[in-house]
């Protein structure tokens, strides 16, 4: 491997970059031509039957650009890639929740003190994505990426939210542990279904 270089992307910039970290994205999460993933959770890749329509799984290269274009467009938004050789090898990118208490409805029991004041206060910043190619790993890329974004984004805490199948892979909770991250709950979101019941959310201090 060589030299592995972070540099923050401009929204312009991320528009730009946004087929190569399709590419990264889908080979992060072993998604093959026909939409099924290495780890078994996507959707199948043929109609459902009973007239259902085909939905793209969530990590399929369209849904992640999808998401890509739609997360940079929002103020605050924030992104960082890891580059060897020319190539993006990583990256980790997310913005500041709106101060919109809605965003939690759905939050299973109520929803801890210090999430919905530092949301209504704006001072929430919500890590979307963190990837690192397969052939990349075990190098600490994954780690710069993430000290590297959640420096730079000014919140008093940050959030994520996985699907169970996500959350529970064991190199994601050993990384999630050593990182500082903390379980605060389940959320049901409308649009969640192919990505599991229920979200998991985790948050983590940030130092401000």
């Amino acid at each position: 491997m060589g030299d592995v270089f972070l540099r923050r992307l401009s929204r312009w910039q991320a528009d730009q970059y946004r087929d190569q970290l399709a590419d990264l994205h889908a080979a992060a999460y072993g998604v093959t031509a026909r939409g099924a993933t290495e780890r078994g959770a996507a959707a199948p890749a043929e109609p459902h039957g009973h007239g259902e329509p085909y939905v793209e799984p969530f990590h399929s290269r369209s849904r992640f650009r999808e998401r890509l274009a739609e997360h940079s467009a929002r103020p605050g938004f924030d992104l960082v890639v890891a580059d060897s050789g020319g190539r993006p090898v990583g990256c980790a990118y997310g913005y500041p929740l709106p101060r919109d208490s809605a965003r939690w409805e759905g939050f299973a029991g109520p929803v801890p003190g210090q999430l919905a004041e530092l949301t209504a206060a704006g001072r929430v910043f919500a890590v979307a994505e963190l990837v690192v190619a397969p052939g990349e790993r075990r190098q600490g890329i994954g780690r710069r990426l993430h000290d590297r974004l959640l420096s730079g984004s000014g919140a008093a805490l940050a959030a994520l939210l996985l699907s169970p199948a996500d959350a529970h892979a064991a190199a994601a909770e050993a990384a999630r542990r050593s990182w500082g991250w903390q379980q605060a709950g389940r959320l049901r979101l409308p649009a969640a279904g192919d990505v599991g019941d229920a979200l998991e959310v985790f948050v983590r201090p940030l130092r401000r």
